[in-house]
């Protein structure tokens, strides 16, 4: 599996998932209970995880749906 993106906008992964199964491709949430430690308030960030296969096709449907991302 390998990054491909890191945010602290909840409403970007959903996004970018939804985008992504669309496409056929998974993907893997990390250090979401990560909240948990931190009360809550978004300062940690959450990673979105994809196949090392699929990495250059995940990036691609984001870029083609004008969603900044890191890489």
């Amino acid at each position: 599996m390998e990054e491909l993106l890191r945010t602290n906008d909840i409403t970007l992964i959903p996004l970018v998932t939804t985008l992504l199964n669309g496409e056929g491709i998974d993907s893997f949430e990390l250090d979401v209970n990560m909240s948990v430690l931190e009360g809550s308030i978004g300062i940690l960030p959450r990673r979105l995880m994809v196949r090392a296969d699929q990495i250059d096709q995940a990036r691609r449907v984001l870029r083609e749906a004008g969603v900044q991302f890191e890489g």
